[in-house]
Formats: C-alpha cells, sequence, structure tokens
C-alpha cells in the first residue's frame, strides 16, 4: 500500500493531500529512509511522522483499503 494511502486510512494524517506534501517536504520516512507519496508501506515497517517540533513513530500492524474511524487505531501501534 502506499504510504499517503496508509497515512489517511490509519488516520495518522486526515487527508491524503496533506499526507502526499509530507512526503515531497521528506517529513515522513520508512524504516529510516525518506519516503515518497507513492513509496510502498509494508506489515511491519517504522513510520517516523515529523510535524514542527510533535514527531510520531508508529510500527505498521495492518493494511487495509479503508476502515471504520474505530478500526483506524489497529492499523498501526505507537513507539
Amino acid at each position: 500500500m502506499r504510504i499517503d494511502k496508509f497515512l489517511k486510512n490509519s488516520r495518522l494524517i486526515k487527508r491524503r493531500t496533506i499526507a502526499k506534501e509530507a512526503c515531497e517536504q521528506e517529513r515522513i520516512t520508512i524504516n529510516g529512509k525518506i519516503a515518497k507519496p507513492g513509496s510502498e508501506v509494508n506489515i511491519g515497517d517504522i513510520i517516523n511522522i515529523k510535524f514542527g517540533s510533535n514527531e510520531i513513530t508508529a510500527r505498521v500492524l495492518l493494511l487495509t483499503e479503508s476502515s471504520k474511524k474505530e478500526d483506524a487505531v489497529n492499523m498501526y501501534e505507537i513507539i
């Protein structure tokens, strides 16, 4: 699954366009490598998101094409 789509489906980032822009500004990494919007994410990958002074690190647990708000928290765990 594309990183921008995963971030939107998991609700880590509200909109896919914002996720795409964050990737283009090199604020998102997958396993320590800078992610492009089309970068593939797999189960077990470590995602690091930087927004201003905030930084979130999460491990991918589940990949689904769409999810309900209640199920989105099961797609990742905060490290």
